[in-house]
């Protein structure tokens, strides 16, 4: 995978989180089509915020297919393809949190899955680039607005 997150990560602003920063480590995968990192430290602005911990972890995860799977073969007859396979990759953050004062920290997952059809990355690697780009950037430009929706459930 080319997929090498350096540390420290710069993270987007958030309502309460000023110049947020993540210094990461490499920590063990879930297995060995991933990428697992850990946060041992903050920056910024980020009351309240806990590092990694075994009962209260901080990870960010990287996955890739197990197995990649190619575009089918068009039918002899008519020349049409079936429906091809997916390729998925995942983008995962685990946080312990606490759901109420007093209770053991449970674990949020946010998770970015990108689905490809199989035969894409060929025929047009630049369609690929062009969404991944709008879907980052427009993440990037709402992250505050994403995360108070997460908060007050409000669009």
């Amino acid at each position: 995978m080319t997929i090498a997150v350096t540390s420290p990560v710069t993270g987007s602003a958030q309502t309460g989180l000023t110049s947020p920063t993540y210094t990461i480590v490499s920590d063990t995968p879930p297995n060995i089509n991933s990428k697992a990192y850990a946060v041992t430290a903050l920056g910024g602005t980020q009351t309240g915020v806990d590092i990694h911990q075994a009962s209260k972890p901080f990870q960010l995860i990287v996955q890739r297919p197990a197995n990649i799977r190619v575009a089918p073969l068009p039918n002899v007859v008519t020349g049409v393809m079936p429906t091809s396979p997916r390729n998925v990759y995942t983008v995962m953050v685990r946080k312990g949190a606490i759901p109420l004062a007093g209770q053991a920290p449970q674990i949020l997952m946010l998770r970015c899955d990108f689905s490809v059809a199989a035969g894409q990355d060929l025929a047009e690697p630049e369609e690929i680039r062009a969404a991944l780009s709008l879907l980052i950037g427009t993440l990037s430009q709402q992250s505050a607005g994403i995360g108070d929706t997460l908060i007050n459930a409000v669009l």
